[in-house]
């Protein structure tokens, strides 16, 4: 039943109401009333079937969406046969063998493993590079921290060292003659002499190594200053007053010796000590068993030790268990041509071989003018 037939009836009940009686009148109505919800019935159940048909529609391609979904995953990660791909690559050799060559035919499946750098890697990994070379350190102290310097134009160094010879100054006896005095005099000559070393490298290792031209001077200082350091102890060992005591601990030792110094009226102003004897002070015992205590006397200030207000200093070029007491404003090192560092690509065969030469040099030597003002002890001797 479609909607024309709906106004149909609706019109042929207009016309049998009129003149109707009450009974025909609802006959009538009921009439229409069962086709209009017949109508009604079937328009909803069209729209209904409709519906249900789209939505099954819609249903089935989701499923086969969800299905294909589920496969591409499934074949991501799912692993490769190694033999069916191997036959894949292969397939157009293999359909070529006749049955007689089939033995013939040989598979290689080669093994997939982890990564590592032995395995997988050609050539050096990636680095970062310090281009501050680690060098050795230079000394705590140098000789020529502790003394004067003299510049002198030639090569020798001369001066006058005095030497008291007979009198003495007395109370003079009225009438009598005065007390007479003489004295003698050293001219001491100190002769100045190169100490010097140099180093030679290619100009392509200059070029290959850009820390080259910083760091070589580095070197070459620490070594000139180490091996002057070993010059001039060997002096001071030698011109040196030598010490005679042979008792007492370190501290005791060194403070005799200010006190030797002083009654010659040297006022010391340094004790050089070997390290392994700067610590051996500073863990001296109170008494065997005691513990720890240094004499009030020593005290530290910074991490610089003084004994009875006297700086001791470290330095490696003193021998172990010997030391110095003195009063170094007595000696000088003397200098005739200051430190050089010069580099050249002409000397020798630098030219053809391409080279470079890096030298370094000081004319110098080192004056003890009053041996008596330093002492050169050792803490190990004994009566």
């Amino acid at each position: 039943m479609e909607l024309k037939d709906v106004k149909d009836a609706l019109e042929n009940l207009k016309t049998e109401v009129k003149g109707a009686n009450e009974q025909e009148v609802k006959n009538a109505i009921e009439a229409f009333e069962t086709k209009n919800n017949e109508f009604i019935a079937n328009q909803v159940k069209e729209v209904k079937d409709a519906l249900e048909a789209d939505l099954k529609a819609v249903q089935e391609h989701a499923d086969k969406l969800d299905v294909k979904l589920q496969e591409k995953a499934v074949n991501k990660n799912k692993s490769k046969d190694p033999i069916v791909e191997a036959i894949k690559s292969n397939f157009d050799r293999i359909k070529q063998v006749e049955d007689g060559d089939l033995k013939k035919l040989k598979t290689e499946v080669k093994a997939v493993g982890d990564m590592t750098l032995s395995a997988s890697l050609t050539g050096d990994q990636p680095r970062d590079y310090n281009f501050n070379p680690v060098s050795a350190p230079s000394p705590l102290i140098n000789v020529s921290d502790l003394i004067g310097s003299v510049n002198i134009s030639g090569g020798t160094y001369t001066y006058v060292r005095v030497v008291k010879g007979e009198g003495s100054i007395s109370a003079q006896t009225e009438g009598s003659s005065k007390s007479q005095i003489d004295y003698d005099y050293s001219m001491i000559d100190v002769n100045t002499d190169y100490l010097a070393g140099f180093a030679r490298y290619s100009k392509k290792m200059r070029n290959n190594l850009p820390f080259l031209q910083s760091s070589l001077p580095v070197e070459l200082r620490r070594d000139y200053v180490i091996a002057e350091n070993a010059k001039f102890q060997a002096v001071l060992a030698s011109d040196a007053t030598a010490s005679t005591l042979t008792a007492g601990n370190e501290i005791e030792r060194l403070l005799e010796n200010v006190s030797v110094l002083a009654s010659n009226n040297f006022g010391a102003n340094g004790i050089v000590i070997n390290p392994v004897d700067y610590f051996k002070i500073i863990t001296t015992e109170k008494s065997t068993g005691a513990g720890y205590g240094l004499p009030g006397v020593v005290t530290m200030e910074g991490g610089q030790m003084r004994v009875n207000g006297i700086p001791v200093y470290q330095a490696t070029w003193v021998p172990a268990d010997k030391y110095y007491v003195g009063d170094w404003s007595r000696v000088n090192k003397v200098v005739t041509e200051g430190l050089s560092l010069a580099f050249s690509e002409e000397e020798g065969t630098n030219f053809v071989t391409n080279s470079i030469t890096a030298r370094i040099e000081e004319q110098n030597a080192i004056a003890v003018e009053q041996p008596a003002a330093l002492i050169y002890g050792d803490f190990t001797t004994v009566p």
